[in-house]
């Protein structure tokens, strides 16, 4: 190895370990506010994003859509009426108390026209990590998130009143606690 190589490695190294120290200094200073009520920086909030957008794009490119009947979307108004509106809100329902205090705030999903089927499954089922979005898979079968997904496909499409009247039209949501308390 030349010298010009061992010293281009030998700074390269050392950068590195620098990089490592000030990101661990970083971390461990309690300079960075992880208060929900403080917003992210731009570049912060562009990053996560980024991350938060590739990762879902390559994690649900595998996900085969079934059809996407009407029948499903009752159902699936049932259960988004039930998990779903505190977050994400429904046709003509006003901002609550909870909304406001979160970060990142969640989208309000009756304003997005059509997302993808798979990514929406993905998210619907996988959820997203500090984000507040559980995962569903957990507690409901894929038919169910299918179910979902379909109504989700309809969403931006209602009314207030057509919401309604899907929801009241749909199966009960029924409480899917499959943990054994015994």
């Amino acid at each position: 190895m030349s010298q010009n190589s061992r010293t281009l490695m030998t700074g390269a190294v050392a950068a590195l370990a620098l990089l490592l120290v000030g990101l661990a200094a970083f971390s461990f200073s309690g300079l960075y506010n992880v208060a929900a009520d403080a917003p992210h920086a731009g570049v912060t909030k562009a990053l996560i994003a980024a991350i938060r957008e590739r990762s879902i794009e390559s994690r649900s490119g595998d996900v085969v859509v079934p059809p996407l009947s009407n029948h499903m979307i009752a159902d699936g108004a049932a259960h988004y009426d039930a998990m779903c509106t505190a977050c994400h809100l429904a046709p003509g329902m006003a901002e609550n108390e909870m909304r406001p205090g979160m970060n990142p705030k969640p989208p309000v999903l009756w304003r997005f026209k059509h997302g993808d089927p798979r990514e929406q499954f993905w998210v619907i089922k996988h959820g997203i990590k500090m984000s507040g979005m559980p995962a569903w898979g957990m507690t409901h079968s894929d038919e169910e998130i299918w179910d979902m997904v379909a109504f989700l496909q309809k969403l931006p499409l209602l009314s207030p009143a057509q919401y309604k009247a899907v929801v009241a039209s749909g199966g009960e949501h029924h409480d899917h606690d499959h943990m054994d308390m015994h």
